[in-house]
């Protein structure tokens, strides 16, 4: 989807990014799968270039494992995107992905009305599916505070929540998204699709063959 086919009313909405990518990817034989290249662009580049047509308020990348090298590509990015990317590097990545979206949730400094949680590692997630998301975000029914896509039963990502949900979350001692949404899910308004992108990410290097991606300098 091109940028001018986005709805006037998504493009006004004040909408933040929060990109994860801290893992080990110890699957992978130890490599950051941010930095997995398709067609010659790392999928923390091609994400990122994703949501700059929706002139997100703020995107912030979470840094952990191989935080070097993904700093290293965030600046890289930047000089491309007039320096849009900041970056928290979380000192103990081994704690699991729970601590690093607590600190990004804890790190981000905008004025926001929606938060876009994403995993780094979702090769076909680009602006339609995100634009899917932000339509659903716009269209909810009063109390529905969290976009979350479904794919046949199976919950998918990225995560669409409103600054409302994110501040309650704030509220609570260790407190993340996925274990808040369990104990509220009144608050959800499922997008269900068939659109496996947003089911689709990279564990194995069976699934990088199977994608078509390459690591950086091989």
């Amino acid at each position: 989807m091109t940028d001018s086919s986005k709805t006037p009313q998504n493009l006004r909405l004040r909408l933040a990014v929060l990109i994860l990518a801290a893992g080990e990817g110890r699957r992978l034989g130890g490599y950051p799968k941010a930095l997995l290249q398709q067609n010659g662009i790392s999928l923390l580049r091609r994400f990122c270039k994703s949501v700059t047509g929706f002139s997100p308020v703020e995107t912030l990348v979470v840094t952990g494992f191989y935080a070097d090298q993904i700093e290293e590509e965030i600046q890289s990015i930047n000089q491309e995107l007039y320096g849009q990317i900041t970056w928290v590097n979380n000192p103990n990545p081994n704690a699991g992905q729970l601590s690093s979206v607590r600190l990004g949730l804890e790190s981000l400094t905008s004025d926001y009305d929606a938060l876009l949680i994403a995993l780094c590692d979702q090769p076909n997630i680009a602006a339609l599916e995100i634009d899917a998301l932000l339509e659903q975000f716009q269209q909810r029914l009063p109390g529905q505070e969290i976009i979350l896509p479904m794919v046949k039963g199976q919950r998918g990502n990225p995560v669409l929540f409103s600054k409302s949900v994110i501040d309650n979350i704030l509220a609570i001692p260790a407190m993340v998204c996925r274990p808040f949404m369990d104990q509220h899910p009144d608050l959800v308004r499922t997008l269900e699709s068939e659109n496996e992108a947003y089911v689709l990410d990279v564990d194995t290097s069976t699934d990088i063959q199977k994608l078509g991606l390459q690591k950086m300098n091989q």
